[in-house]
Order: structure tokens, then sequence, then C-alpha cells
């Protein structure tokens, strides 16, 4: 297993809201990869994406680290996103100056060669596998669904002036449901988790060229965050890559 995760603020956030996580036990074959991206003013989606990544890293490290985890790793997703979204919601109702916050959240959970994915927001999983890049997670977001009603293209989709409007996110309500996915890895295969600042700078093409190669997942995270930077990077941008 290689990975490597990292975020930058970019060019023009003065701050930086995503929150990036891995956790890896080579021993056991295990891996969790983690990104969130925030929002709120001031700081409260900075306040939203760590504690909601802390809070699920923590419950979900300490699950895969029992000998086996019961129920199952979707049930153990689950339990661990009602716990950050709580803790989230729960902040936000307290705090004036975290009134409002939430954020996206999108992990992926590697037993062996099984990949459990989660996403909730427009973060996004991608799975590179045999020279192909797929996008694994569908983003909740008010322009995809306008996007599966037909009222525009994809290529539309990216450049759509209600592109940031997302349809769920961790911490607004008391109640969220996840989607899960479910990804066979192959020795060579590669995951890409990122916040929409990467993924609406680079297209999926661009995206397939950089995980192509041969290099090592830091250097392909390093490239990736360098091409955002390089074109403006007008949002956070954050990646990580996992390679089996």
């Amino acid at each position: 297993m290689d990975s490597f995760a990292i975020t930058d603020k970019g060019s023009v956030r003065k701050a930086n809201q995503d929150a990036c996580f891995i956790h890896r036990e080579e021993e056991k074959g295990t891996a969790l990869l983690l990104v969130c991206d925030g929002m709120g003013g001031h700081n409260a989606g900075n306040v939203a994406s760590s504690l909601a990544a802390s809070v699920f890293a923590g419950e979900v490290k300490e699950g895969l680290a029992k000998a086996r985890v019961t129920g199952g790793v979707c049930s153990l997703m689950k339990s661990a996103l009602k716990t950050s979204n709580s803790a989230v919601f729960e902040l936000s109702a307290a705090e004036e100056s975290c009134r409002g916050m939430g954020t996206t959240m999108v992990s992926a959970v590697i037993i062996g060669g099984e990949a459990t994915v989660m996403n909730v927001g427009d973060s996004r999983c991608y799975h590179m596998s045999r020279g192909l890049l797929r996008q694994v997670t569908r983003d909740h977001s008010v322009v995809e669904e306008m996007v599966e009603r037909g009222e525009i293209t994809r290529e539309e989709s990216r450049h759509h002036p209600r592109k940031n409007l997302i349809t769920r996110a961790v911490g607004t309500s008391s109640d969220l449901e996840a989607d899960f996915f479910s990804v066979s890895l192959s020795a060579g295969d590669t995951l890409l988790l990122c916040s929409d600042g990467l993924s609406n700078v680079l297209t999926d093409g661009e995206l397939s060229a950089f995980l192509a190669g041969s290099e090592s997942a830091e250097s392909v995270c390093r490239g990736l965050i360098d091409e955002a930077l390089r074109r403006g990077a007008p949002d956070n941008v954050t990646a990580v890559v996992f390679r089996l």
C-alpha cells in the first residue's frame, strides 16, 4: 500500500476549510481515507470540517482496531457518520459563530482488496484501474440533479452559477443519509479522494493522466495540487491518493 494526503488553501481563499486524513494498518491490510470540505462564515467551515473528520476518523479507527468489525464496514461508517453529524449539528446550535456550518465528507475504508466508499455532498472518490478512471461517488448537488433531469449537460455543469450549491452536508440537520459504494481493488489500482477545489479545476481526463503514471502517491498528490495552483485554484484544494 502507498498513500498520501495534501491540502492547500488555494490562491484566493484566506483560510483552508478542507480537512484530510489517512490511517493505515499495514499488517492488517486496512486503511482509512477521508476528505471534508467545510462551509460557513468566518472560521465555521474550518471548525465543521475539522470536527467532523476528527470524530468520524476516531470512531472508525476504534472499530477497525477490533479483531472483527461488528455489523460490517458500512455499519461502522454509518455509526461514525451519525456521531460526527451530531457533534457538528450540536455545536452549530450552541455557538452563534458556528450557526449554519456544515461540511461535505467522502471516505473510503479499505480491507484487503475491498474498499467501502461513503459520501455526503460533492467531495468525490475516483477509482483508477487498468488505465481507466471512473467516478465512484455521485455529487449531492443542485447541478447534479439538473444533469440527471436533462436540463443541462455534464460540460455545462462544470461552469454553472449554482455549481457550489450542495443538497446534503454533515451537520446541517439532525438526520443525515450518506451513499455507499463497494469497490474491488486489484494490485496497482488507485483511489483518489478530493474536494471540489480539485475536481472543479481539472477534468476527469486530466485527473486520469495524473493517476496513470507509476509515480508514488506523494508525487501524484503534489502534482495535482501544483497543477490546480497553476490554474489559479479559486477554492481550497485537497487530494488523497491510495495505491494498492
